[in-house]
């Protein structure tokens, strides 16, 4: 069964959560705030929202987050990027309202749009106190939510002191600390894995995918190493010589880690989808490569529970609202396609949720969110 939510305004980032106890929540950035959402066989029902007061380019769930159909003690907490390229800690509970708190802004952030974030992998505690960020301004900044060491908050600015009501309260909170690594190129996707907290998949704009070890000490003078604290360095070559090449368009680009499996990568650069298998290099090149979108695809997603199964976007509003689904196990044959809603309408973003059962996408196209499963059972 389709399910339908109704934002106010148009909806620019959608996040799924994979917690276990919280695979029915979905968190909406909008226009100027991020509504958390609940999600039965039958309902999706709005349980939260928080009003972040700019545009919503990047969200991500803390392990911390436990939904009110798991416990009576439930949880939400996540982060969420704007458009003025401030962070904001959301948090709330039975016990507690809707809180934001705010940080990362003014010299101590990123000066380039906030593309994506993820909190680390693993399932210690770690995996609700650090989070990554990347941006167009090419650097990958990893926040301590909880330092041990107090640093200057950022003046208030004076927009915010205007809009007082609508803006969260002062807090006595230690501003979150960062560690920052610099990058060649704007990066547009960050992930993490759960099966390990010092990892992350970065890529970049130009066709370079890497798994960096944030935790690595970059003190410590090692001939071997690679750039960036990487452990590997991958390519789309496609992607890397047109961006070599003067005037060449430079396409979208989109990873992610299989759940299941840490050594597999998928990815979507242009019209084209690649598939990475880390025990087979290849000199860094794709294993297996297959057409997308004539256009470009913009979002490439594996199935959490159908780990087999991933899924690609495109923002092209020639073809509408369209998702290709695909299986790994017959990558060259042609996908399944699910068409929402005809052209001029287009999907900004789009997550698989972690229910169990058939898997379930939801999709944020315009002002509507649209819940629907890729088969039956």
């Amino acid at each position: 069964m389709d399910l339908q939510f109704n934002h106010p305004t148009t909806v620019f980032s959608l996040c799924a959560c994979r917690n276990t106890d919280a695979s029915d929540l979905i968190a909406v950035g909008g226009e100027h705030s991020v509504d958390i959402l609940q999600v039965t066989d039958t309902v999706c029902r709005r349980i939260a929202s928080f009003h972040v007061g700019s545009r919503i380019t990047a969200l991500a769930w803390s392990s911390r987050t436990v939904s009110p159909s798991s416990s009576d003690k439930w949880t939400i907490e996540l982060t969420a990027a704007g458009a003025d390229f401030g962070l904001h800690l959301l948090t709330r509970s039975p016990s507690a309202p809707e809180h934001i708190f705010a940080f990362g802004g003014g010299l101590s952030g990123h000066h380039g749009k906030v593309n994506d974030m993820v909190f680390c992998g693993g399932w210690d505690e770690d995996s609700a106190r650090y989070v990554a960020t990347v941006s167009d301004d090419k650097m990958l900044m990893v926040w301590d939510l909880h330092p041990t060491l107090d640093v200057d908050s950022t003046p208030q600015s004076p927009t915010q002191s205007m809009d007082f009501e609508l803006s969260p309260s002062p807090s006595s909170r230690p501003q979150p600390t960062a560690y920052v690594i610099p990058f060649p190129h704007p990066l547009t996707t960050i992930r993490s894995h759960p099966s390990t907290s010092k990892e992350f998949l970065v890529s970049d704009c130009h066709g370079s995918i890497y798994i960096t070890d944030w935790r690595s000490d970059p003190e410590d003078d090692d001939e071997g190493a690679l750039r960036h604290s990487s452990l590997l360095e991958l390519i789309e070559p496609s992607a890397l010589a047109n961006s070599c090449m003067a005037g060449a368009r430079q396409w979208s680009a989109s990873v992610d880690w299989r759940a299941d499996a840490i050594d597999v990568i998928g990815g979507v650069y242009g019209n084209k989808f690649s598939l990475w298998d880390t025990h087979r290099l290849r000199g860094g090149t794709p294993s297996v490569f297959g057409n997308s979108f004539a256009e470009g695809g913009n979002i490439f997603r594996w199935s959490y529970t159908y780990p087999e199964h991933f899924a690609i976007s495109t923002q092209s509003p020639s073809k509408g609202a369209v998702i290709h689904v695909h299986n790994c196990n017959f990558v060259h044959a042609p996908p399944t396609i699910f068409n929402l809603l005809p052209k001029p309408h287009f999907i900004r973003d789009f997550d698989f949720l972690a229910l169990a059962g058939i898997p379930r996408i939801a999709a944020a196209v315009g002002r509507t969110v649209i819940i629907f499963p890729i088969g039956v059972e």
